[in-house]
């Protein structure tokens, strides 16, 4: 008979109550929030719902810039670089895991939840940092790795030394091998299975992720109160929130027979509820890639969720769309993603420190997104996805990867934009798996392009081809009215203005063409109509615009009015060409 030991027991009852307590918690924030499809924010709000209208910037210290020549970033070699973050626009700094680690998944192996990791400095370090940030305005919001610690970590390593170890049952075991263990992997074809035998404890342990992270288990009171100690030693630093890593994952409820768990929703409601307890600012951005039906889970059927959600299901129809200039399923996958409580908000991106997963998409949608993007098996990871920078994947045409920002900048969502991205940083594929999209920021043409002067940088810094650092880097892009950067941060400063974007109501128009995406934002009686041309070719339009009947609408882009007649705007759009109009 296979089992769980230890989990599905008298602790089950015990975690009954735990999450009775939790839900009753988590039902008493914003209480009286209404689900909705798609409401204007009152003005009032605007302060406290602060990420509606911010943009993110994710990076990761190791490889950002190094202070002390070691070959590794550090938060010292961070703060140097703050004002440069400020001068982009961003509003939010998203960090990569900074805790100590083995690294062998980039950091996301934590075998210490209360320091930093001694390579990126200390904890003083971080501090500073925070401080710093917040002085120029810039919020902090941290990775929480929730899902599993390293099998170095000393829970681990005292769980598996010792059955009577209090740690044992803090991670998920069983005595013979699980029916599902050779299903629901997360890296497959890297990936062999979600249960290993340990050699010392001669038990089976489960890890939904590589075999070297263990999952806590997370339906053990001891684990969720250990939970509430690092979030409460995280937000007395100062930072402003979490990206909180593998959602799902986190609130499963293990089985050594299914590979569709079940999940218990009362554990993200017990985490608002505890972050809004110590600040009702701070903000939690799940990474979560669920289907439409399941978004009123995470979000709370009354906002008593998480706030804020990588919106993966959209992403993967924008690519589609880029790849294809076919802009019906993008548009359906608006409409299907628009509903949600009015504080809640979706984090929308086009590249992040992950592979495009692509798995939403059908089969032949896949191959056309491959064909166009990542036509190369190396190109290629997990039997999903692209791991591809964005500049690259759109062949470093300049117009396409306007409007690819253009479309991310004016998608109802908080924007989130990683590091280098806004020079059109490449990708190195000679790299394993993802790393080939997490190589070192490129400051400027010097040894290891400004980030290190160690000859033995953490990560290789991209030297050949189009996107060596010798010539893509920031002194150069900085000194050039038309590079990518100047453009990024003008579209950043568009966005600003914009507020509609972030906290109106919002539809579709019909333009009239298969290829045209416009979308028109209202709030406080003011309009802004967002236009993007997916085709190579030219395309004619005619929008209605009855709000600007009796205005012509500005081009916000180029400055341009457009005409006006009978309450339609006829206009020609070049091949990718992109307008805001208000």
């Amino acid at each position: 008979m296979f089992m769980i030991c230890k989990v599905l027991t008298p602790r089950l009852l015990q975690c009954a109550t735990c999450v009775a307590l939790f839900f009753i918690l988590g039902s008493c924030v914003k209480k009286d929030a209404q689900n909705v499809v798609n409401q204007e924010v009152p003005p009032d709000s605007t302060a406290v719902l602060w990420y509606k209208n911010g943009i993110i910037y994710t990076l990761d210290v190791e490889v950002f810039k190094d202070s002390d020549n070691d070959g590794v970033g550090d938060f010292k070699g961070l703060i140097s670089k703050l004002d440069y973050i400020d001068s982009l626009g961003a509003d939010v700094i998203w960090l990569s895991p900074f805790q100590p680690t083995p690294n062998k998944d980039d950091g996301y192996d934590i075998s210490n939840y209360y320091d930093v990791d001694q390579r990126l400095g200390s904890l003083a370090d971080f501090k500073i940092f925070v401080d710093s940030a917040k002085r120029r305005n810039i919020k902090i919001i941290i990775d929480l790795v929730l899902n599993h610690t390293s099998d170095q970590h000393p829970w681990f390593l005292s769980a598996r030394k010792d059955k009577n170890s209090p740690f044992h049952d803090w991670y998920v075991w069983s005595k013979q091998r699980p029916k599902n263990a050779d299903q629901g992997m997360v890296f497959p074809g890297v990936q062999q299975s979600i249960w290993k035998l340990d050699s010392i404890s001669h038990e089976y342990y489960y890890h939904r992720f590589y075999d070297f992270q263990p999952d806590l288990n997370v339906q053990n009171p001891a684990v969720r109160k250990e939970i509430r100690k690092i979030v409460a030693f995280w937000m007395n630093t100062g930072i402003k929130g979490f990206r909180v890593d593998a959602v799902p994952f986190v609130i499963e409820v293990p089985d050594t027979v299914k590979e569709n768990f079940d999940h218990q929703f009362e554990i993200i409601t017990a985490l608002r509820a505890q972050v809004d307890s110590i600040d009702k600012e701070a903000v939690i951005l799940g990474e979560a890639n669920v289907m439409p039906d399941e978004n009123k889970d995470y979000f709370g059927h009354h906002a008593e969720g998480i706030q804020m959600m990588f919106n993966f299901y959209v992403n993967q129809y924008l690519f589609y769309a880029l790849a294809t200039s076919e802009i019906k399923p993008l548009q359906k996958a608006l409409n299907e993603t628009n509903k949600m409580p009015k504080t809640a908000e979706w984090g929308q991106f086009l590249r992040n420190h992950d592979e495009v997963d692509l798995g939403r998409l059908t089969e032949k949608q896949r191959d056309k997104v491959y064909k166009a993007f990542g036509p190369e098996k190396q190109m290629q990871l997990y039997d999903r996805g692209i791991r591809r920078r964005l500049a690259p994947m759109l062949g470093n045409k300049k117009e396409l990867i306007e409007l690819a920002y253009s479309v991310l900048l004016s998608l109802p969502s908080t924007p989130v934009m990683r590091y280098g991205d806004e020079l059109g940083m490449g990708d190195d594929l000679r790299l394993k798996e993802r790393l080939s999209v997490r190589t070192p920021m490129q400051w400027d043409d010097s040894k290891n392009a400004g980030f290190t002067s160690n000859k033995n940088p953490v990560l290789p810094v991209i030297d050949f081809g189009d996107f060596t650092y010798s010539k893509l880097n920031v002194k150069n892009e900085l000194t050039d009215s038309s590079s990518l950067l100047k453009w990024t941060k003008k579209m950043i400063m568009l966005r600003k203005k914009c507020p509609e974007i972030a906290f109106g109501t919002w539809e579709i128009l019909d333009s009239g063409s298969d290829h045209v995406l416009v979308m028109k934002y209202s709030w406080q009686g003011k309009s802004l109509i967002t236009i993007h041309n997916f085709s190579q070719e030219d395309q004619q339009i005619k929008i209605k615009v009855d709000d600007f009947a009796d205005h012509a609408p500005i081009n916000q882009v180029t400055g341009n009015p457009i005409e006006i007649k009978n309450e339609l705007a006829t206009t020609t759009l070049k091949g990718l060409e992109y307008q805001w109009l208000r």
